[in-house]
């Protein structure tokens, strides 16, 4: 693997001497043994998921098998039997056996494996530790957030902190972040997420996070049986879980936001460009609390790899709210498509590898990757011919990124396969399976590679193991589950929980390198924040956080004193300043979560393997009246399939050897379009299985008509339709009407989806209103004319929007009462609260929102902070308690200018109040 493909490879000095100013690295040298491996019987500390392969190491030199006992909570043997001996490990050094308790398969609490007179540590035999491993690993995200205070509510009061870098003293802020080379600006680039360690944030690093949770999601809506609902909205803790979006999408919009504010302006110089990164002007000292950092923030200048990666995540998150939120798809597109073309007049902006003073360098010599993989969302979104050619004319088309390695923040090409494998597209099928079959061939030899080793662990080739490996493995064993999903085969299923066993303790260390997850987890990241080992009033890592595990080459001072000699594998020591080893970083754990969320969802009994493909689909008949100059209308009878069900079909224009899918679809008939008159078109339809098998109709071939005139032509296409009045269960639609020479008869309301469109509505005005609808749900919306006949116009451009979630009001259990008193433009404030409810508070957090630019700028007998025109107030320690009928009061000085109104959406403990 390439140096330019691991974190901060050479930032090392830079951030030992800003350790040092803490003074702890001489001491800690001395303090710190090499990490001991205890036990031989090595286990997933955590949990083993039932009916999936349950298999341990036992570290042992016997040439023999050796026995092995299983015993329950209450110290029965619930099963026994013998080793396999697997001999010597070069990637530990250690000799090894396997102990295989598969037949095993009762859930319980407490188990220990015994062999060779040693005792593993305890684990369960349950899915729920990988359902909660899921959203643990997602709120990782809102821990790092930058920008905004972090709420006990959603992280408890051991995690919760001020918001960090909005200007407040001491930070200097980040919303007027001049460039560290003169640019003649500066911007506001508040937000996102703090990459790692460190309080600085990378753009090329927060792409690949931002694109794995964006792909979690989307995955769900191209993969059959995938569990969408998971990351619905609701299902995580963070302020955004009630706005109607999935909640993974709001997370990582939260980086999105800020990635989009690191684009030059229009009208200066770059426009268009992303800088490269942005960070404190000095390497940050250790410990320090973000809302604590006093130094300058400073912009790096822009790079090509850092304009790709936006034009990339932008591009893919257009089409993922494109009907959640129009006006912010339409904003992330246009931003991508500028980034683009920046790139490509600027192709050879390459980052500095030694701008590497406060913030790693993240240096990447080549962007063909990121030019590959920004061309596969934006052709992925638009479907435009342009951004189609720059996707196939690429040399690494059709999956050849994986011929090299997988994926991570410096090597994206696999990123845009994955988009081209899952993403209905216009593109060839037959190099879609190719694209696919280059993910699972990459996934085979990084199964094999696990399969081999004692401690199976999806690594990259070779006996080095870089900065980040544990990043990497995810990684890896993400291939692996899309090799599930596009194969059905069991093996690469095993392969993925395995890896989960390697981070949660089935490693020569027995080490869980997930924060929170087995008996001997990782504490003691290296991190500002949670920085127990260094301050004691600060935290350990909190529950999910994914540590960057074992780096050969010791690159951190510790990591050199500690572990020279070490096997790789045992490269590794929990200590906050070994950094090289135990940093976390966004990209790693936006890979362990989308690893959590896929097993999560296949934690029910394995499906048998479905190797039999659907029934063949009828020959499709072509439409006579549904066809003219332009389009056609496909129908076909239905195929069969008793094992997996059929996922769809799809529409297969076949041009001599091409084969161009341009529909999908899971009813029997489709409409193609944009065709040409007097030409004649052969189609396929192409049936999938749940499994990924597909089957093929026979051909038809038909001939569009003459570009004549008819004696009656249709009617004109009737304009865009626009929703309004949308409520929980209806909306309404309205039209610019068509014209038609012998008269509109009326309109057809279509719902769209896929290929496909079905009549939902008729109406004789260019209006309708819809009723029935479900609360909360996505509807795309077009129309279409009649005339008098009975021919139909083309269908208009589609509608999009959502109607409203229903909302329950819970009755309300506290009062505010609000005063003020002005003058100037500076004011007192005094605010009583009432706990209204039957039930004692024991602390309270208070929120509003002011109607103007008013600034809290002092206050007393609580705790204030303030994000915009959001304040947020948490009860001193003599205040909190409140018994039901009781009251406190509190007050603030504020600044304003204008009007001084009184705030709104008052609220106590996130309800709110009357």
């Amino acid at each position: 693997m390439s140096p330019t493909t691991h974190r901060r490879r050479a930032a090392g000095l830079a951030v030992a001497a800003a350790l040092a100013v803490s003074g702890l690295v001489a001491s800690s040298q001395a303090a710190v043994a090499a990490p001991d491996p205890g036990s031989p019987v090595k286990v997933n500390q955590v949990a083993y998921v039932p009916g999936v392969a349950k298999v341990a190491t036992l570290v042992s030199s016997s040439t023999a098998p050796v026995a092995w006992t299983l015993r329950n909570a209450a110290g029965t043997v619930v099963a026994s039997g013998q080793s396999t001996v697997k001999g010597a490990d070069a990637l530990s050094g250690d000799s090894t056996h396997l102990i295989d308790f598969s037949t095993f398969d009762t859930p319980g609490t407490g188990y220990v494996l015994s062999a060779a007179n040693a005792s593993s540590y305890p684990f369960d035999i349950s899915a729920d530790p990988v359902k909660r491993l899921r959203y643990d690993s997602l709120a990782f995200f809102y821990h790092q957030r930058s920008g905004i205070a972090i709420d006990a509510r959603y992280v408890g009061s051991t995690y919760a902190r001020a918001a960090g870098h909005l200007g407040v003293a001491p930070n200097q802020g980040d919303t007027s972040v001049p460039c560290r080379q003169s640019c003649g600006y500066s911007l506001d680039v508040r937000g996102g997420w703090y990459d790692a360690g460190d309080q600085g944030k990378y753009v090329v690093n927060g792409g690949i996070a931002t694109w794995q949770l964006q792909n979690a999601y989307e995955r769900t809506l191209h993969v059959a049986g995938a569990d969408k609902t998971a990351l619905g909205d609701g299902t995580m803790a963070i302020p955004e879980r009630a706005n109607g979006a999935p909640d993974i999408l709001d997370e990582a919009r939260w980086e999105l936001e800020f990635l989009l504010r690191m684009q030059v302006p229009a009208g200066r110089t770059d426009a268009g460009m992303v800088h490269h990164k942005m960070h404190d002007e000095n390497w940050t000292a250790l410990p320090t609390i973000p809302a604590q950092d006093s130094q300058r923030r400073v912009l790096s200048p822009v790079s090509t790899a850092a304009t790709l990666n936006l034009a990339a995540v932008a591009a893919q998150a257009s089409r993922l709210w494109k009907t959640i939120d129009p006006t912010f798809s339409a904003k992330a597109l246009a931003a991508a498509q500028t980034a683009y073309t920046a790139a490509k007049a600027n192709p050879n902006r390459i980052a500095s590898a030694n701008d590497g003073t406060g913030g790693g360098a993240y240096s990447d010599s080549s962007v063909t990757d990121e030019f590959y993989w920004a061309a596969a969302e934006l052709y992925a979104t638009t479907g435009s011919d342009s951004y189609r050619a720059d996707v196939t004319g690429s040399s690494l088309y059709k999956g050849r990124s994986f011929a090299q390695r997988g994926y991570d923040w410096g090597w994206t090409g696999g990123l845009g396969d994955t988009t081209l494998a899952l993403v209905p597209t216009g593109l060839p099928s037959s190099d879609v399976a190719a694209t696919r079959a280059a993910i699972v061939t990459f996934a085979d030899s990084a199964l094999a590679r696990a399969t081999s080793q004692a401690y199976p662990a999806p690594n990259n080739a070779g006996s080095v193991y870089y900065w980040g490996s544990n990043g990497q493995v995810a990684n890896n064993a993400n291939a692996l589950a899309l090799a599930y999903d596009f194969t059905g085969q069991s093996k690469y299923r095993t392969g993925v929980y395995a890896a989960l066993d390697y981070f949660q303790g089935r490693n020569p260390l027995n080490q869980s390198y997930i924060a929170g997850y087995g008996e001997k987890a990782v504490q003691n990241v290296h991190h500002r924040f949670w920085a127990h080992q260094a301050d004691a009033s600060l935290p350990i890592a909190p529950p999910g956080s994914f540590s960057g595990g074992p780096n050969s080459e010791l690159q951190d001072p510790i990591a050199a004193a500690q572990l020279a000699g070490c096997a790789p594998q045992k490269c590794f020591v929990d200590h906050i300043e070994a950094y090289s080893v135990n940093e976390v970083a966004i990209n790693w754990n936006s890979a362990l979560a989308w690893l959590a969320t896929w097993a999560a969802e296949h934690t029910g009994a394995a499906p048998a393997v479905d190797t039999t493909p659907p029934t063949v689909p009828g020959t499709p008949l072509v439409s006579v009246s549904g066809m003219n100059f332009t389009s056609a209308g496909l129908s076909w009878t239905a195929s069969a399939d008793p094992e997996s069900g059929i996922a769809g079909y799809d529409v297969v224009r076949v041009v001599g050897d091409s084969l161009e899918v341009v529909a999908t679809t899971t009813a029997t008939n489709a409409t193609v379009s944009r065709l040409q008159p007097a030409t004649s078109y052969t189609y396929v339809i192409v049936a999938r299985n749940g499994a990924g098998l597909s089957s093929t109709s026979a051909p038809v071939t038909f001939r569009t008509g003459e570009d004549v005139p008819p004696v009656d032509t249709p009617p004109t296409t009737p304009g865009t339709p626009v929703a309004s009045a949308v409520t929980t269960t209806g909306a309404t639609l309205t039209w610019t009407a068509s014209t038609d020479d012998t008269g509109v008869a009326g309109y057809d309301v279509l719902r769209v989806s896929g290929g496909a469109s079905t009549v939902v509505a008729t109406s004789a005005t260019p209006t309708v209103t819809l009723t029935g609808l479900t609360p909360g749900t996505d509807h795309v919306l077009a129309v279409r004319a009649r005339d008098t006949a009975g021919q139909l116009s083309s269908v208009s451009p589609t509608a999009a929007f959502r109607t409203l979630p229903t909302e329950t009001t819970p009755p309300s259990t506290c009062a505010v009462t609000y005063s003020a008193n002005s003058w100037g433009s500076g004011f007192t404030a005094s605010i009583t609260l009432t706990n209204t409810g039957s039930t004692p508070w024991t602390s309270w957090n208070l929120g509003f929102t002011f109607a103007g630019d008013q600034k809290v700028t002092q206050g007393w007998s609580a705790s204030y902070s303030q994000t915009s025109s959001a304040v947020t107030v948490t009860n001193a320690a003599w205040n909190g308690n409140v018994p039901a009928g009781g009251s406190t009061s509190i007050g603030f000085n504020g600044s304003y200018s204008g009007t001084n109104s009184a705030p709104t959406g008052f609220t106590v403990n996130g309800t709110p109040c009357a």
